[in-house]
């Protein structure tokens, strides 16, 4: 389908453009990114060696299976824009979906920015650090130059502007990178592999001494949320599959083989070689912060030894090309995000148009804008927000799992119920071992992360908060479990984080008494200091961390705690303000708005609730009285409408008057209806008879004339309230013939 070009012409919906081969190099150019090269080898073969990092891939590979699976049954039942967002809102409903959403968009932009402040990085490692000009500062031991600034900015614009302005060219260029760095890699590890052994360098040891081997492979298979996050971004672009729904599986499955396969190259590759003065590969790793330059990236180091600069010529361009298409697929999942929930009031609507080819400009810019601050504050900071990813995939894979479940319940499908139950209790036990890392020790995040997301959580309060006060489709706010969970992770995360810094402060505390007893009296600030001073003021100094720590987690409770009352008193104003509306409604829809009795509407609703209880058998003693108002089209053709509406307003003060104890219907022009129950009913002969003697009174007084017809029912006899009713209506026209007999004017 050609793109439309005809300027101002805008469509509410996005179109389909995407090939699976497009769609493939979004997954796998959005699941792997800088990390995946640069830091991956080293990180994984710390902490499991080759072997260890191998086989947890490969178990992480296959929740990741059943991951695609779960994602898979969801985009075919649910094919609109805005991924996960988009099933969790049918499934559980729009308040579980903005939570899955804000999640979401903090784990998808820390993907984005990471890998936009990883081009100041390559340029200090590939290009002898030229951007590195006009100092600014130092920001946790990272220095930031005004030039590693300027070309990050520059980098995002031109991503962004690649992604505005044309959809076709944006998916043309991920699938040629993403040939780039899949067949860059997988050149230097098959050359690497073939000279490997001529080389004589061994692989040795395949696992990490005094480590379970078993412990290791776990230790990966737990950290594959963050390996391969971002395949499943794709299904946020369903609305634009240019192919069938039910192929999406395949092409996740290619996409998670290739990850893995990438992956597994880059692992073998970093311990194919290392520097003469490294006695293996693991005495390099413990040692790479002692290298710089290319030697200070194994994978590159591995190259450089088997090709020379054409190995790391290679890697580089796969290195840049991983680079930019995690930026442009994250760029374009988090635009189709913020579209989809900006559709739905989340967002300023303003942020769900699309331009003339379809492209959510407006979201594009909003991400852009949202990032523009962030190569200002260096690199160190963003490994704290990465490290979110762990945490944030978690939740979202979690979810996913959670609703396929659910739908596989419902629809007795036993590979979803299987896939994601699976799943489900897999990301349940990591979510627990992620927030208490006691449980599980060595997989815990850097301490800031903490931070991070207690204040994200807290920030999704207050934001909810907004949503909720402007949502006026009564969307958002009723499902309380949205602010428990966010106000649970405040506590959780500042209470980690406060576990954290006591258990900082101890160390240095039992540091300090180490110190104090080994070198008293070499020390001379520490020779005056008698034992029992020395352990009072670290006693003070353990009881200002544990009063900071309490401070902490109390000042961040009361945030969350004053949130979640004005949430609260929100809801209320809300449900005062629906229940008034709804009550409004009501007594619009059920009173005559001529003549202030019941309505028509009322009278329908009155005679359903009656049939109901004579079919139950549990209808009590009642009479109806059918009203017809005489001459009301002679009045209305010879003094016109306004005083035939006043004279209708006669005939019901009339009935009223006289049947003050039950409900009037107005049920036509010049119709009425009298349900006649308690006192009414017990005097209905006595009444019927006063209001006829009045009625043939107001004929010679040329006053307000009714015919009216009354029934009994009887319980024996009746089996519906329409027979009470048909023969009052008939003693009612017996009535009219006998009051135009003695002179009143009918309608005919």
């Amino acid at each position: 389908m050609k793109e439309q070009s005809a300027a101002g012409n805008q469509s509410s919906q996005l179109q389909p453009y995407l090939s699976p081969m497009a769609v493939w190099a979004l997954s796998v150019g959005s699941a792997i990114g800088w990390g995946s090269l640069v830091v991956t080898g080293s990180t994984y073969l710390a902490q499991a060696g080759p072997m260890g990092s191998v086989l947890g891939l490969l178990v992480g590979m296959v929740l990741m299976l059943m991951v695609a699976y779960n994602y898979h049954c969801l985009a075919n039942r649910y094919p609109g824009t805005g991924g996960l967002y988009n099933y969790v809102k049918y499934i559980f409903g729009y308040d579980r979906a903005f939570l899955v959403a804000w999640f979401m968009f903090l784990v998808y932009i820390a993907i984005f920015w990471a890998n936009a402040t990883s081009i100041p990085l390559f340029a200090r490692y590939f290009l002898q650090s030229v951007f590195s000009f006009g100092y600014l500062y130092t920001i946790f031991g990272y220095d930031v130059y005004l030039g590693e600034v300027v070309i990050t900015i520059a980098v995002m614009a031109a991503v962004g502007l690649l992604c505005i302005k044309s959809k076709r060219i944006t998916a043309t260029s991920m699938v040629v990178m993403a040939l780039v760095f899949t067949i860059g890699i997988s050149i230097c590890f098959a050359v690497a592999m073939a000279g490997h052994h001529q080389a004589g360098i061994s692989m040795d040891p395949a696992f990490i001494p005094d480590v379970s081997a078993v412990r290791q492979v776990m230790l990966i298979a737990f950290i594959s949320p963050w390996a391969f996050i971002g395949f499943e971004s794709v299904t946020h672009s369903a609305a634009e599959y240019r192919f069938e729904h039910k192929n999406i599986f395949r092409v996740l499955v290619i996409s998670l083989a290739v990850t893995t396969a990438l992956y597994i190259f880059v692992i073998l590759l970093s311990v194919s070689a290392y520097p003469e003065g490294c006695s293996s590969w693991l005495d390099y790793i413990s040692r790479l912060n002692e290298f710089e330059g290319i030697a200070g990236l194994p994978a590159f180091y591995a190259a450089n030894h088997y090709m020379g600069p054409a190995g790391v010529y290679i890697l580089m361009a796969a290195l840049l090309a991983l680079v930019l298409t995690s930026l442009i697929g994250m760029l374009r999942t988090l635009s189709r995000l913020c579209y989809a929930v900006a559709q739905d009031g989340i967002l300023p609507n303003r942020f769900s148009k699309l331009n003339d080819k379809q492209i959510p400009v407006n979201a594009i810019l909003l991400v852009l804008g949202i990032s523009v601050f962030i190569p200002f504050l260096g690199r160190t900071p963003i490994g704290w927000i990465v490290d979110t990813t762990t945490i944030g995939a978690t939740i979202l894979y979690g979810f996913a799992a959670l609703a396929v479940f659910k739908v596989a319940r419902q629809e007795k499908l036993k590979a979803g119920l299987l896939t994601g139950g699976i799943s489900a209790v897999f990301f349940g036990v990591f979510l627990v071992v992620m927030v208490l890392p006691e449980i599980f020790s060595g997989v815990a995040l850097e301490t800031e992360t903490y931070v991070l997301l207690a204040v994200w959580s807290l920030l999704g309060l207050i934001f909810f908060n907004w949503v909720i006060q402007k949502d006026h489709a009564r969307n958002f706010g009723k499902a309380i479990i949205v602010w428990i969970a966010l106000l649970a992770f405040i506590v959780l995360m500042s209470m980690t984080l406060a576990d954290r810094m006591n258990a900082t402060r101890e160390n240095a505390v039992m540091d300090d008494v180490q110190y104090y007893m080994t070198h008293q009296k070499e020390d001379r600030n520490l020779a005056g200091v008698s034992p029992e001073e020395f352990i009072n003021v670290q006693r003070v100094r353990l009881l200002a961390a544990d009063n900071g720590s309490f401070l902490l987690i109390l000042g961040l409770f009361s945030i969350s705690f004053v949130v979640l009352i004005i949430n609260y008193r929100t809801m209320q104003k809300w449900e005062l303000k629906a229940a008034a509306e709804r009550d409004h409604a009501n007594t619009i829809a059920n009173t005559d708005p001529l003549t202030g009795v019941k309505s028509k509407h009322a009278f329908a609703v009155e005679e359903g609730r009656m049939e109901t209880q004579i079919v139950d058998g549990e209808a009590e003693d009642f009479a109806v009285v059918v009203c017809d108002v005489n001459g009301l089209k002679h009045i209305n053709d010879t003094l016109g409408h306004k005083a035939g509406d006043e004279y209708i307003r006669s005939a019901c003060h009339l009935l009223c008057d006289f049947y003050a104890h039950s409900p009037v219907f107005r049920v036509g022009g010049d119709e009425f209806v009298v349900v006649l129950k308690g006192r009414d009913f017990e005097d209905r002969d006595t009444i019927f008879k006063d209001i006829n003697a009045r009625i043939e009174q107001n004929l010679k007084d040329g006053k307000v004339v009714i015919s009216v017809g009354m029934s009994d029912y009887d319980q024996a006899a009746d089996a519906s309230f329409h027979e009470v009713f048909k023969r009052a209506d008939d003693l009612m026209y017996q009535r009219k013939m006998e009051l135009k007999s003695m002179g009143a004017v009918t309608r005919e």
